[in-house]
């Protein structure tokens, strides 16, 4: 695949993700929360350029600072995002506000690395950007599948907030 290709596919998830995360979301519990961040990571590993050749070492370290970036990002990403459980055993997340906080440092933090790289000669492709992206999905899913088994559902077996209390029976005095 080209980098423009790249750049088009992670843009496109990027915004998918951005966009879906600000909605409650149903977290399946099936097994599948990792497939796209494979697939994502398979696409990456399988372009040649990952690291520059002329200089390995930086390059290697660059990569290796991203995949850190990455993980943080996920991880913060996940503790930000609030996960209840609705009456029938379903659970759900929504991403709040300091979810954006952590997604704009993530970005900031990435941007910083591409133009420090830069100044080092280090040519970088599209597909350091896109590992970091697939360990990101990765690991918030892989926490948010964590958190989510740890809810217990809600019981709907207790009185409600408006609910009418039985009242003790009148105990008639001999």
């Amino acid at each position: 695949m080209s980098g423009l290709v790249n750049v088009l596919v992670i843009a496109a998830v990027v915004v998918l993700v951005l966009v879906r995360q600000f909605r409650a979301q149903r977290i399946g519990t099936g097994s599948r929360w990792w497939l796209l961040p494979v697939i994502l990571g398979f696409v990456a590993l399988r372009e040649p350029g990952l690291i520059d050749s002329h200089h390995a070492t930086t390059s290697v370290t660059l990569l290796a600072s991203e995949l850190l970036v990455g993980l943080a990002t996920g991880v913060g990403w996940a503790w930000t995002t609030r996960i209840w459980t609705e009456p029938d055993g379903t659970v759900w997340s929504k991403s709040t506000r300091t979810s954006v906080t952590v997604w704009i440092v993530g970005i900031a933090l990435r941007v910083g690395l591409y133009a420090l790289g830069s100044a080092l000669g280090v040519q970088q492709h599209s597909s350091a950007l896109l590992v970091a992206l697939a360990a990101t999905l990765l690991v918030r899913s892989g926490i948010l599948f964590w958190r989510s088994q740890s809810l217990a559902p809600a019981s709907g077996t207790g009185p409600a907030y408006g609910d009418r209390k039985a009242r003790p029976a009148w105990k008639e005095r001999v």
